[in-house]
């Protein structure tokens, strides 16, 4: 996909999502190999600005609409976000276990949230239906995750 598809693409889910004119988010496609990510943001809550950053030279997901959608989602859900965070802030203390767990929970919660917004999104305004298993073909297989572990037998 080229840097004008890919331009395209994130200026109709912008318009489609309702995140313009509401917010102002540049697209930076990030051409650096050593970047690991496929998709990130930076965001101004206050000036409500956000770069939307890209990886176009070795994405590890396959549908980059895919991804600029999830990315959008969370701008769109930031507030969220953010209130969550400031809830286990404020209520467990930083370095604890339970702080810890709150925040891994959190998270969890967070990104299985915004992908499935983003199946369902896509599902119905997506020009590329066809899901991303970049991460599952990188994971292990369901054997694997349990190889060498005692039976409880």
């Amino acid at each position: 996909m080229d840097k004008a598809e890919i331009t395209a693409l994130f200026e109709k889910n912008i318009r489609k999502l309702r995140i313009t004119p509401a917010w102002d988010v540049h697209l930076e496609l990030i051409d650096d190999p050593t970047w690991r990510k496929t998709g990130d943001f930076k965001i101004d809550c206050d000036d409500r600005k956000a770069i939307l950053m890209l990886n176009c030279v070795n994405p590890t997901q396959e549908n980059l609409e895919e991804v600029i959608v999830h990315e959008l989602m969370h701008i769109k859900i930031y507030p969220l976000d953010q209130v969550t965070e400031s809830l286990i802030a404020n209520c467990f203390k930083e370095g604890t276990a339970a702080s810890s767990f709150a925040y891994r929970q959190f998270f969890t919660a967070l990104e299985q949230t915004v992908e499935e917004l983003t199946k369902c999104f896509l599902l119905e305004f997506g020009e590329n239906k066809e899901l991303s298993y970049g991460r599952c073909r990188k994971g292990k297989s369901f054997n694997e995750l349990y190889e060498g572990l005692n039976s409880i037998d």
